[in-house]
């Protein structure tokens, strides 16, 4: 039997895709039509992007799975044309490369670094940093990436602590949760790093009152959501000092308006959303896995809670 398989995100992803997908259909033994564009009522599958052109999912009576490209749902999720099971994309690509830029930047300014990068100005400055032993560096989302995140910092030596919405346990780290445990875990922290999902429980997580928990001078990465942070909330932490630097890969609004003061503020590092990328490579096994898993008659790995948000 041929399955149908929509593919439904921009042209140029779809021929990044076709091949590792075509490939890994034909390594499992499934007959595949995989197209960008089907009848609706004759598609089994949708490969999803959220900003395709398909935004009813009401004519596919016949779907059996929407498969996210993306991370972050949270322009589907709450679709209510879509009644079919949703994944996120968990691949491993992107995993590492979240580790890559996270552990990156946490060297970055646990080193200090920037005062060489920007300080080539003639002054002998001399500065010696403590060790990750003695550096409290916080995680706030312990899903998968936030788990992998933290693990590479407990190898690098750092004082992890995580953060999540439930109760994690990861080896090396100190977790906690809940509202109470939120202001234990950033609790003179020097480093906080965002990977919470966009939901309507975690918009704001850092506000003036969460910023006060962290150590005078501390470091805010965000490559998670634009809305965990109250902007202007961290731009009146940075110009009393409270926050050192804040390095941003997400916004409110992308691209980054350019009369935004995180363009022009001395202690904002602006990055445009590329902390980390879906390789086509490895999401492809990842969205082959999961319709052989469907069509055995297994559930789907990385099913969205629909009622989470996530």
């Amino acid at each position: 039997m041929t399955l149908n398989v929509l593919f439904a995100a921009l042209y140029e992803r779809f021929e990044q895709y076709q091949t590792p997908l075509k490939e890994g259909f034909e390594k499992h033994g499934l007959d595949v039509n995989l197209a960008t564009e089907l009848a609706p009522e004759t598609v089994d599958y949708i490969i999803y992007a959220p900003n395709s052109s398909v935004q009813d999912f009401t004519p596919y009576t016949k779907c059996k799975a929407v498969l996210n490209l993306w991370a972050g749902v949270e322009s589907v999720v709450f679709n209510e044309t879509l009644t079919q099971p949703l994944t996120r994309m968990v691949d491993d690509g992107l995993t590492q490369g979240m580790v890559e830029w996270v552990t990156g930047h946490t060297l970055r300014h646990h080193l200090g670094m920037d005062t060489h990068i920007h300080g080539q100005d003639g002054v002998w400055r001399s500065y010696v940093p403590p060790l990750a032993k003695d550096r409290v560096v916080t995680l706030l989302g312990l899903g998968a990436l936030g788990s992998a995140c933290a693990a590479a910092l407990v190898q690098l030596g750092f004082v992890v602590r995580g953060w999540s919405k439930s109760q994690k346990h990861i080896n090396g780290v100190t977790t906690f949760s809940g509202p109470h445990g939120l202001k234990q875990a950033l609790a003179g922290a020097h480093i906080v790093i965002l990977l919470l999902p966009n939901t309507p429980e975690t918009e704001n997580t850092l506000n003036a009152t969460t910023l006060a928990y962290l150590a005078q001078g501390s470091y805010v990465i965000n490559p998670g959501r634009g809305t965990l942070i109250n902007d202007e909330d961290l731009l009146n932490s940075l110009d009393s000092g409270q926050i050192a630097h804040a390095t941003l890969d997400v916004f409110r609004v992308e691209p980054l308006p350019v009369d935004h003061p995180f363009w022009h503020h001395p202690n904002v590092t602006v990055v445009p959303h590329k902390a980390s990328e879906t390789r086509a490579d490895t999401a492809s096994q990842v969205i082959v896995e999961n319709i052989v898993r469907c069509e055995n008659g297994q559930s789907l790995k990385h099913l969205v809670d629909r009622a989470a948000g996530y």
